[in-house]
């Protein structure tokens, strides 16, 4: 029998609320990350903050929200009525403690479990909150959640709400940065779903009149709409859907406000109900997948008290929309076939223009049965055996395992066998896969979905990720192209980019397709080794080491060896996403680099290349 004796009393430990959350953050604000995934920790604190805000302008107080984001402090600022003088240390410092437990203050908001502001305070260096009310403020400091400065209540002539300024901690968030874009989309989505709401954030002002017909207009291309936006709304629901000439489904859902990236209940129920309208409209049984095909629709709802399948709250889970009140599923189908056939009634143009497109998609998904059905057999054949994918044990669909594991899950596309090797040998098996491309992919531009089925590789690739159906399956958070910064590595870049644009830019816009950053140079001398990314980044290194370092200059991923890549591919990984600016056509994109303008790749090729030399220099 084991020894026991080294498990006491003394071995069980209680923390404090704070020191759990320190030790423990991914409990509360899912994957830490660095800033370059739009889910990552230090945009989740933020948007514990605005959601604060937020639900003071649902409760009709408040019709503008300041914001500030720098790389030294994020600074945000409601007009709302306050947080009650006595209890704001409290409230951004004590787990549970919080006025969202009373339904009838706070019926529908989005945080009911009093954590969010508690944990944007234990996870920041420095946070400050002030609240006005009625004449009076009461300001109160920490760091790292520790009460620093609780100052009196002073008179005031500013107006009633709550100021909250917050820097994330550098221990626990590393070499982060926050990412304009994904700010952006982040408070865009704030104004899409709160009308009458301004949100000046850096000098810009964020409003929207018609909500999620605003939203879609803003992430698709005007040019590829088959017909205007149907925008329906009714009580606790707003719903927008159109057809485009791109591949794939594109959803954008949301619940009470926030935004449910992972769909949910609510999500499953407009892709049900959008295809019993249309079956019922057209008095025609089309197949599911023909009528979705192509679609980009957008949904909110408000519900009471709502389930979550993750504290990040990515994914809903609530099967009624409250007590005593109609199932999710229900409330939201019967508003659709109800509504979308008045619609479509009242606009007959708009009828026949879905109809015409659900046609071609059904043209086209006939003429590539033959083909999908031999390579899909062929595909499910080599999927025990495929020896492009090292596969990885977790995935970002698995139904068991950790919020943080699964956002965590990558695959790394490679070119040759060394790279592969290499990335192979130090990956994490339990996160990382890897897939290995035997050179340069074929250019897909202008072509039909019967060449992803038809080339081996990509059909392969597909099956791998999961994706033929959408998103839902997608088994990586994040599906990295990781190629050699060379003229060759450029290209079969380009050539992957264009591969998801063209046929899953779904994948794309949702923010899962990255570059890998390799380091161009090492420089070490006995005692110290760093690796640069940059001719700046080599510079300071230098500095840094002086007498004369050795300076080695990567001209390859394969020549790195596996326990160098350890360092580069693990918890100091560099990625760069892969970002659609909503004023790119992505028709215009893919015609600039891959058509016939063969002049411009090169110049962009050549213009992103950053090579030198010698391979090893010293200083």
């Amino acid at each position: 029998m084991a020894e026991n004796h080294n498990y006491t009393e003394d071995s069980i430990k209680s923390l404090e609320p704070r020191e759990h959350i320190r030790l423990r953050p991914g409990m509360y604000i899912g994957k830490l990350g660095d800033g370059t995934s739009p889910d990552d920790g230090i945009y989740v604190l933020v948007k514990e903050v605005i959601d604060n805000s937020i639900d003071e302008h649902m409760m009709g107080f408040g019709k503008q929200i300041d914001m500030r984001i720098t790389e030294e402090m994020v600074e945000i600022r409601d007009y709302g009525r306050g947080i009650p003088l006595g209890k704001v240390i409290d409230c951004v410092s004590k787990i549970n403690t919080g006025a969202k437990y009373d339904s009838s203050a706070f019926q529908k908001s989005v945080g009911l479990n009093g954590v969010g502001t508690k944990a944007v305070n234990a996870l920041s260096n420095h946070f400050k909150v002030i609240s006005v009310r009625e004449g009076q403020k009461k300001e109160a400091e920490f760091e790292q959640g520790k009460l620093t400065k609780d100052h009196k209540i002073v008179d005031s002539s500013e107006k009633n709400g709550t100021r909250v300024l917050f820097k994330p901690d550098e221990t626990i968030f590393k070499n982060y940065r926050y990412i304009p874009e994904f700010l952006d989309d982040q408070v865009w989505n704030y104004a899409f779903l709160n009308a009458g709401l301004t949100i000046n954030f850096n000098g810009v002002k964020y409003h929207s009149k018609n909500g999620l017909y605003d939203l879609l207009m803003r992430k698709l291309d005007e040019d590829a709409l088959r017909y205007p936006i149907i925008h329906l709304k009714g009580d606790d629901i707003e719903v927008a859907l159109t057809h485009t000439n791109q591949y794939g489904e594109d959803y954008y859902s949301f619940v009470n406000g926030q935004y449910t990236t992972q769909g949910g209940t609510h999500q499953a129920a407009l892709r049900e109900g959008v295809v019993r309208a249309v079956r019922e409209f057209f008095n025609k049984n089309f197949d599911a997948t023909d009528i979705r095909a192509s679609i980009a629709g957008a949904i909110a709802i408000r519900v009471q008290e709502p389930v979550f399948e993750s504290q990040t709250k990515t994914k809903l889970g609530s099967t009624h929309i409250g007590p005593d009140a109609p199932t999710v599923r229900s409330f939201v189908v019967d508003f659709i076939k109800k509504e979308l056939d008045d619609f479509l009634h009242k606009n007959p143009d708009t009828a026949q223009a879905m109809l015409k497109r659900i046609l071609q998609s059904e043209r086209e998904r006939k003429e590539i049965a033959g083909v999908k059905k031999i390579a899909n057999e062929r595909a499910k054949k080599a999927n025990l055996h495929n020896k492009k994918l090292r596969d990885c044990r977790s995935h970002y669909n698995d139904k068991k395992g950790t919020d943080e594991e699964k956002n965590n899950t990558m695959i790394f596309i490679t070119e040759g066998d060394s790279a592969s090797g290499s990335i192979t040998k130090s990956r994490n098996t339990k996160t990382q896969a890897v897939f290995s491309l035997r050179g340069k992919p074929l250019n897909t531009f202008s072509l039909t979905k019967k060449v992803v089925y038809e080339n081996e590789e990509f059909n392969l690739l597909q099956h791998a990720l999961n994706i033929e159906d959408g998103l839902e399956g997608l088994r990586y958070n994040k599906v990295v192209i990781a190629t050699d910064a060379d003229v060759d590595g450029m290209h079969i870049r380009l050539l992957m980019l264009t591969f998801f644009l063209q046929f899953f830019p779904d994948l794309v816009r949702n923010g899962h397709v990255y570059i890998l950053e390799t380091p161009l140079f090492r420089v070490r001398n006995k005692k110290q080794t760093i690796y640069c990314y940059s001719e700046e980044e080599k510079m300071a290194a230098v500095g840094k080491l002086g007498a004369k370092p050795e300076i080695t200059r990567f001209k390859g991923l394969g020549e790195i060896s596996p326990d160098e890549f350890g360092d580069f591919i693990g918890e100091n990984i560099r990625l760069e996403p892969i970002i659609l600016n909503k004023d790119v056509s992505i028709k215009n994109l893919l015609s600039y680099y891959m058509g016939k303008n063969t002049q411009d790749r090169q110049k962009f090729i050549i213009e992103n290349l950053r090579v030198e030399k010698d391979e090893v220099e010293a200083v």
